[in-house]
């Protein structure tokens, strides 16, 4: 999908951002009959050690604060070649995420750890999919890595 992006990014980047949004600080607490037993830290230290293998870089940031995640995507803007993006609830209600998101000149992949869409029905609407290069739900904590590897190929493919 392009035509959606603006943003204008001065230096050749090979990082893939990975933006966790609310209540996401609390994997492997929270209803692990839903979102696993991973904690982020786990998640984040398996995608940092693939991401080496990958040839690129990734960096996690989280927030259980709508402001600050905008803020790291308008970071992100400068640094990052690549977004992974699990908003949690804000998928569901944040016009000003998705406004972020369209400033954003790379690859974007919206992550889910359950399917959305196999849960209540305020989640199967998304603000984050029509801004988004790819969707990837329902793979538990493993989707982390497979985003990363999608995001490792479409910068390498760039």
């Amino acid at each position: 999908m392009t035509g959606h992006k603006g943003g204008n990014r001065e230096m050749s980047v090979q990082e893939i951002l990975v933006i966790n949004g609310p209540n996401l600080n609390l994997l492997g607490q929270r209803q692990p009959e839903i979102y696993g037993y991973d904690t982020l830290q786990t998640i984040e230290e398996k995608c940092v050690e693939l991401a080496r293998e990958l040839n690129v870089s990734v960096r996690f940031g989280q927030s259980n604060h709508e402001g600050a995640i905008i803020d790291l995507i308008h970071e992100a803007r400068l640094k990052s070649a690549a977004i992974i993006i699990n908003a949690g609830a804000y998928t569901h209600t944040s016009a000003a995420i998705h406004d972020a998101l369209k400033t954003f000149d790379g690859y974007i992949i919206e992550l889910h750890i359950s399917n959305p869409h196999a849960r209540e029905e305020f989640r199967h609407k998304s603000w984050i999919s029509p801004v988004a290069d790819a969707v990837m739900a329902g793979a538990g904590a493993y989707g982390y890595e497979l985003a990363t590897r999608l995001a490792a190929e479409k910068i390498k493919a760039k």
